[in-house]
């Protein structure tokens, strides 16, 4: 058995009598704390959000297509090269 980091941090959440009362049978289900039943539910959903927001597969096809584009010189944006040249409202008039 593995030992586990120590647990430091804590999360309070509300949750409705019916919620409570589905967490509490799923975590029975499965013969654990329903502390840990809803971490362990918790983190996976959580790592399968950030997933797609850290690593992307394409094909080979996609994947030369996007080594061009990021290759590829910038495109002249008129109205961003203008907001870029107004003064920043948070830069002071004065240096």
């Amino acid at each position: 058995m593995t030992k586990q980091p120590n647990r430091t941090e804590k999360l309070d959440i509300r949750l409705t009598p019916k919620a409570k009362r589905t967490l509490q049978a799923a975590a029975s289900a499965e013969r654990r704390k329903v502390s840990e039943f809803v971490l362990e539910s918790a983190l996976a959903h959580a790592e399968e959000t950030l997933a797609d927001r850290q690593r992307f597969g394409l094909d080979a096809e996609r994947w030369a297509a996007f080594l061009e584009a990021l290759d590829a010189p910038p495109r002249d944006l008129p109205r961003v090269r203008r907001l870029f040249e107004e003064p920043s409202p948070f830069e002071s008039g004065s240096k």
